[in-house]
């Protein structure tokens, strides 16, 4: 992969572009100035970016290694690590030893390379299929202009067979690059009638042999691919039309590799359809980035479910309370229906007021018992739209009995007429409940008045902002920043994974979430979401 990266640099910016020359002097220049940026940005007040200062770097690096390559990358890295250790490793503004910090130091070194390897690779990836694509181009009009000098003047063969020489090097190595093959073949034989070096290494045969025909090549494809892909070729035969699909091929050594392939007919000067020539590009490592993403995200889903579980462990008392009035009151009214119906003259007017009574407390036992039951739901995420406040004012009713357990004051300001939101409406719920008994769980030993307030209400750009605030404990001193990291925790029980979890949920529907000390004393949360959220995969 590094030996990948490295050729690729090189190839994009020669050593005829040197540091001394303007180009070179001016992409380390923007590097500098990216880092620059981001230390900035990451300090200045206003943006309350002080305990999460790595994206800004992280971004700096990305954009030094896309405009500039892999070196200005690694100097971005270089330059990231040094402000990271000076501004924001305590002891802060000191470059001595800080041996307790090496781990941290270590992991956004790792981060920062990560990112800039990849960058650098997508960038020169993206270069190389660019060119690729404007050699294969410039090829097939130079070899027009050719064909028509060859017939009239025999003394431009030489010169036009040199360019055509070269143009195909270019596109070869292009190809090499990029992990991309050309191919042509006949449709009334299903001969292969071309194909590329790179081409015969994706699929796993001999470039000085090839495959000679659609049936050998077909061999060559997952038996589980097999039959959709000779379905794809047939149609896209019959209706003389563009075809575009994924599959696999097995190599003779076991390796697997996943190929798209495109394909585009060609016509004769009558019309009919001759030949398809296309592409096949090898997106193995994609496919592999794809499956390293569901497994992060499968891991954080099972994270949420386990923390869901775990919170509904302390809510055991409190649900056995809500449930128990409700169905205290359906057998209150029950009884109550029972006795108008057993006098002499029955009051029919009454007992059916009582049924409806019972109806009524058992519907609500009933949405209780839902309510809990989607929360402990482990299931692939929905987007829907979502009425925040319908979430916070569900939440304040399933917590009630904790907050009147600790003698908690609970003022909630919903601003009315709120947007809806797209997202999953159990990981919101999740969000609320972790904040409010985060809150509850601070106030518990504090001394004086218990105050909880809940508001909700537009914000800038689209967004709605929502803010839960407590008189607790307030923020750890000195820790503040490390309160969203995972296993961190200030309780003698706790998990840790609360406010880490509640962010990757924010975070995951384009929100934002973070923490602020009160002027007088506790802490409040606040969280971001936009109105309009598009679905990522």
């Amino acid at each position: 992969m590094l030996r990948f990266l490295l050729a690729g640099s090189d190839t994009l910016h020669p050593r005829s572009r040197s540091m001394s020359s303007p180009h070179g002097i001016r992409k380390y220049a923007i590097t500098v100035l990216a880092v620059t940026t981001a230390l900035i940005l990451a300090q200045w007040p206003v943006l309350q970016l002080g305990a999460a200062p790595v994206s800004l770097f992280l971004c700096a690096v990305m954009f030094s290694a896309w405009f500039g390559g892999l070196a200005p990358g690694l100097l971005a890295t270089a330059l990231s690590d040094l402000a990271f250790y000076y501004y924001f490793l305590p002891p802060l503004h000191s470059l001595g030893a800080k041996p307790h910090e090496i781990p941290r130091l270590l992991a956004f070194t790792v981060a920062n390379l990560v990112v800039g390897l990849l960058t650098a690779a997508q960038r020169s990836a993206t270069e190389s299929v660019r060119r690729a694509r404007d050699d294969l181009k410039e090829t097939v009009q130079e070899l027009q202009r050719t064909n028509k000098a060859l017939q009239s003047e025999s003394r431009e063969r030489e010169h036009a067979e040199e360019k055509l020489r070269r143009s195909e090097t270019y596109l070869a190595e292009g190809q090499r690059l990029s992990h991309t093959g050309s191919w042509a073949w006949d449709v009334a034989t299903k001969e292969i009638v071309h194909w590329s070096q790179e081409h015969c290494r994706l699929l796993g045969f001999d470039p000085e042999e090839g495959p000679r025909s659609l049936e050998t090549l077909s061999q060559r494809i997952h038996p589980d691919d097999r039959g959709r892909v000779l379905e794809v070729w047939d149609r896209a035969i019959h209706e003389d039309r563009d075809y575009d699909l994924d599959f696999r091929v097995v190599h003779p050594d076991g390796a697997l590799k996943h190929i798209h392939a495109v394909g585009h007919p060609v016509f004769s000067a009558s019309g009919q359809l001759i030949e398809f020539l296309g592409t096949s590009i090898d997106v193995t490592d994609r496919r592999r980035a794809e499956g390293e993403r569901e497994k992060l995200r499968q891991a954080q889903a099972d994270l949420a479910h386990v923390s869901r579980v775990t919170t509904m462990g302390e809510l055991t008392a409190s649900l056995a309370h809500e449930i128990k009035q409700p169905i205290a009151a359906a057998i209150t009214d029950a009884n109550t229906c029972l006795r108008w119906l057993a006098r002499d003259e029955p009051d029919l007017e009454e007992a059916r007021a009582a049924a409806m009574r019972v109806v009524k407390d058992a519907t609500r036992a009933s949405e209780i018992v839902s309510h809990v039951r989607l929360l402990f739901k482990k299931g692939a995420s929905e987007r829907e739209l979502v009425d925040l406040n319908e979430v916070i004012r569900e939440m304040l009713v399933l917590l009630q009995n904790e907050t009147m357990r600790y003698s908690i004051a609970v003022r909630a300001e919903l601003a009315a007429d709120l947007p809806h939101v797209m997202g999953d409406r159990v990981q919101l719920q999740q969000v609320m409940m972790n904040l409010i008994l985060n809150s509850i769980e601070a106030m518990r030993e504090a001394d004086g008045t218990r105050n909880l307030a809940i508001k909700s209400q537009p914000g800038e750009n689209g967004h709605l902002v929502v803010s839960v605030s407590d008189t607790g404990v307030g923020l750890p001193a000195q820790k503040a920043e490390h309160i969203f990291n995972a296993f961190f925790t200030t309780k003698l029980h706790g998990t840790g994974m609360g406010l880490s979890i509640s962010r990757s949920i924010v975070e995951s529907h384009d929100g934002r979430l973070w923490a602020a000390a009160n002027s007088s004393r506790g802490a409040s949360f606040y969280f971001t979401l936009p109105t309009k959220v598009e679905v990522h995969e």
